[in-house]
C-alpha cells in the first residue's frame, strides 16, 4: 500500500531550528560572555521538556481515573505510565550531576544577569505538584507569599485553574473507596483483621511481661512503646478517631480509602490485587523521587551559592531543603507500613474468596479440579 503522507525530514520533525536557536545567554547579551551559561540554559530547558512529558503522562492517568468504573486494563496502563514517570525522575536527578560540573565561580560569572528569575517560577513544575495533589494549605510559603506571587498574571490564572481540577490524590481516594473486597457475604475482612491485630499485640505484651532477661525499668519502657503502637492501630478500628486525625491534618485519606489501601497491601499476593498494589507503590516512588530531587537540588544550591539568597530572593538552599520535607503528597501510603502485620498473622481468606481474587482461568480450572491443566487462554 502506497504511503499517504509526505516524506518527513528529521530536523523538520523535531523543529531543530527553533529548538537549537532557543539558547540566548544573558551574559553574551550584556557583553560579558560566560562559558557555563550555555550549560545552565540547556539543563533547565531539558528539565522543562521532561516536565512536559510528566504532565502528559499524569494527565492521561488522571483522565482514566475520572471514570466511575476503572477496569484492570486501565490500571495496567496507569502502572506503565507512572513507571515511565519514575524513570524520567531518575534522569532529572542525574542531570544535577551535569550541572555540578560548573564551579561556583563559573556560576557567579553570569548569575547576576538572571535576577529575579528563579526555578521557583517553573509553572510546569507547579502544575505537576497540583495535578499530583499538593494542597495549597500544605505548601511552604515562598518569602511569606503565595506560590502564585512570582509568576505573571497569565500564569497565575493557569495555576489557579489547575487547583480547581480533581488531583490524582483525589481520584485515587475515590477509586479506593469503591474497592469491593472489604466485605464479602461470608467474610468480614475488617473484623478479622482487627482480631488478628489484637492477638498480635496481646502476644507482644505477654512476651515483654514474661521475659526474665528484662529489668522492671526496661519492661515499663517497652510496654509504653507498645501502648503507643496500640494507640496507632486504634484509629483503624474507630472511624470517629480516624476522622479526628484527618481534621487535625495528621492524615489525609478517608477512612474507607485507608481500609482499602491497607487490604491491598496486606493481600498483595492475590492476583487481582497485584496491579493495584503496584499502582500504589509507584505513587510512593514518585513522591520519594521528587523528595530526593528537591534534596539534591538543595545540596547543589548550597554548593553553588553558599548562604547567599537565591536569584528569586528566597533563602536559597534552606527554602529548597524545607520544601523537600514539606511537599510530600502520598505520605499516607508511606505510613501504611505502620499497620502491616506479619503474613503468618493475617486472617486466612476462605477458599471461595481466594478464587474470586485469583485469575479467572485459574479459578475455572480449580472448580473443575484440573488446575495443572488450565488453559491460560480460557479467559
Amino acid at each position: 500500500m502506497p504511503k499517504s503522507h509526505a516524506p518527513v525530514y528529521y530536523a523538520d520533525y523535531l523543529r531543530l531550528e527553533q529548538l537549537l536557536s532557543a539558547q540566548l545567554p544573558k551574559s553574551t547579551e550584556h557583553g560579558a560572555p560566560a562559558h557555563d551559561e550555555m550549560l545552565f540554559i540547556i539543563v533547565h530547558q531539558a528539565y522543562e521538556l521532561w516536565f512536559k512529558q510528566i504532565l502528559f503522562e499524569l494527565g492521561s492517568v488522571a483522565a482514566d481515573f475520572k471514570s466511575d468504573y476503572i477496569d484492570e486494563r486501565s490500571i495496567g496502563t496507569a502502572v506503565a505510565r507512572l513507571g515511565r514517570i519514575t524513570e524520567i525522575q531518575k534522569v532529572l536527578i542525574d542531570q544535577l550531576r551535569i550541572l555540578e560540573t560548573m564551579t561556583p565561580q563559573g556560576f557567579l560569572e553570569f548569575r547576576d544577569f538572571l535576577s529575579p528569575a528563579s526555578g521557583f517560577q517553573s509553572v510546569q513544575f507547579r502544575l505537576i505538584e497540583n495535578l499530583l495533589g499538593l494542597s495549597a494549605a500544605a505548601r511552604l510559603q515562598y518569602n511569606h507569599t503565595s506560590y502564585h506571587s512570582r509568576v505573571t498574571a497569565e500564569h497565575q490564572e493557569i495555576l489557579r485553574a489547575s487547583e480547581l481540577q480533581p488531583s490524582l490524590f483525589d481520584l485515587v481516594e475515590k477509586w479506593l473507596e469503591r474497592t469491593p473486597f472489604l466485605e464479602f457475604e461470608s467474610f468480614n475482612f475488617w473484623r478479622s483483621y482487627e482480631a488478628a491485630v489484637k492477638a498480635m499485640l496481646q502476644q507482644d505484651r505477654q512476651t515483654i511481661e514474661t521475659n526474665p532477661t528484662l529489668s522492671e525499668e526496661i519492661k515499663l519502657r517497652e510496654l509504653q512503646t507498645l501502648a503507643k503502637t496500640e494507640e496507632s492501630f486504634s484509629v483503624l478500628f474507630n472511624e470517629t478517631q480516624h476522622d479526628a486525625i484527618v481534621a487535625a491534618g495528621a492524615w489525609r485519606l478517608s477512612y474507607k480509602a485507608t481500609k482499602a489501601a491497607l487490604l491491598i497491601h496486606l493481600y498483595r499476593d492475590e492476583p487481582v490485587l497485584h496491579l493495584p498494589f503496584k499502582f500504589l507503590t509507584l505513587l510512593v516512588d514518585i513522591d520519594e523521587l521528587f523528595t530526593t530531587w528537591r534534596q539534591r537540588h538543595a545540596l547543589m544550591t548550597h554548593r553553588m551559592i553558599g548562604t547567599k539568597i537565591g536569584t528569586g530572593g528566597s533563602s536559597g538552599h534552606q527554602y529548597l531543603r524545607a520544601a523537600a520535607d514539606t511537599h510530600k503528597i502520598f505520605s499516607d501510603f508511606f505510613n501504611l507500613a505502620t499497620f502491616l502485620i506479619p503474613r503468618t498473622a493475617l486472617p486466612l481468606l476462605p477458599p471461595d474468596i481466594r478464587r474470586r481474587l485469583g485469575f479467572f482461568y485459574t479459578a475455572q480450572a480449580a472448580e473443575h479440579g484440573s488446575a495443572s491443566g488450565a488453559n491460560p487462554n480460557h479467559v
